[in-house]
């Protein structure tokens, strides 16, 4: 578990050099999913914002048999409010930080500073299971402009009605040894031009657009990634993400340059899960905090993390078209503002 904290980006490119651990978080008990799920929430929602983005250059669709071949990369930019989330005490039955409530770093903060969490767990009476980790702090230095990183590579094929369908594919891939990951979105776009009468013969174009994508990842969790505090048998960790759009578009197509642009809504669900038997190593202490022994005891599957996102979101984005080549780059408002650049092969 010592890359766990990169699970949720090592599929969207990211090779971050921070190494710091998480494992430690299982300590805290019941509070480790509250914990943990602070933690993680702006990069489970920066990668569903950024998935659901470069679908589209234009609200023009393809004459039938027309294709193209898209690759590119969205970039969702964090807010500064989900940079840091506060620790409530009051929200915790067994972990404590030095001043109570204060400001921690969330996955995706500039700040680096880790936070020592204290655990105590009332044990027989009037014994005590306690122990101590630290919560590592942001990677946003490892991260391009402090964004979320979607790369994608897609197909788009005209059909009859002046409809477009869109494919995004990733099949199972390993990784590395101990990452599998897979990949798939599908999109529709059809043309409402053609329903305008006349607007039909000029160089506007609109259209209604949706998509749906699903995205998962695995990471086989090893003893020799753990601190002594924790082992672990059979251990995994799993995270899927789902995804969808609506829109409706418009654009400007010229010979040279198209601008194009969109408005509609956003969804998407994801869950974290960490799966295996864990073994935790505690102190054990009176009430006057005297060490008495070690307690080692196990549990199972112990996280089960679930995330969700929606918001309305508007787009406007330009292309440069140079005859089959385009290159072409937008911007999108919503809650996590969101970049496209990218380059298309594109047959009419």
């Amino acid at each position: 578990m010592k890359n766990l904290i990169f699970i949720c980006t090592i599929f969207f490119g990211v090779n971050s050099t921070n190494a710091q651990e998480l494992e430690s978080i299982l300590l805290a008990s019941d509070d480790a999913s509250l914990l943990l799920e602070n933690y993680l929430n702006p990069v489970m929602k920066g990668l569903m914002t950024s998935m659901n983005n470069g679908w589209y250059t234009t609200a023009k669709t393809h004459k039938k048999f027309g294709f193209d071949i898209t690759i590119g990369a969205s970039a969702s930019f964090t807010p500064d409010k989900d940079q840091m989330f506060q620790f409530v005490a009051d929200q915790y039955e067994f972990i404590s930080v030095s001043g109570g409530n204060r400001s921690i770093p969330t996955i995706l903060s500039k700040g680096e500073t880790e936070t020592e969490i204290n655990i105590s767990v009332p044990y027989e009476g009037d014994k005590f299971k306690v122990g101590t980790f630290r919560m590592p702090g942001g990677i946003a230095k490892d991260l391009p402009a402090n964004t979320t990183p979607a790369p994608f590579v897609q197909v788009g094929l005209g059909l009859p009605f002046k409809t477009t369908v869109k494919l995004r594919l990733v099949p199972k891939t390993n990784f590395a040894t101990d990452v599998e990951a897979n990949l798939i979105g599908v999109g529709l776009q059809h043309d409402l031009t053609q329903y305008l009468g006349i607007v039909d013969k000029l160089p506007f174009s609109v259209s209604l657009f949706g998509a749906y994508t699903s995205a998962s990842v695995e990471y086989a969790i090893k003893n020799d990634a753990l601190t002594d505090r924790v082992s672990v048998t059979n251990g995994l960790a799993q995270f899927k993400l789902n995804t969808w759009t609506v829109q409706a578009l418009g654009s400007l197509d010229f010979k040279i340059v198209s601008v194009y642009g969109g408005l509609g809504y956003n969804g998407g669900t994801s869950s974290f899960d960490i799966k295996g038997d864990y073994s935790l190593s505690y102190d054990i202490q009176d009430s006057g905090q005297n060490n008495l022994s070690i307690l080692d005891e196990t549990i199972t599957d112990p996280i089960n993390l679930d995330f969700k996102t929606s918001g309305t979101r508007a787009t406007i984005g330009a292309r440069l078209n140079l005859a089959f080549f385009k290159i072409f780059a937008d911007y999108t408002l919503q809650e996590y503002n969101t970049a496209t650049v990218g380059v298309a092969f594109s047959f009419r």
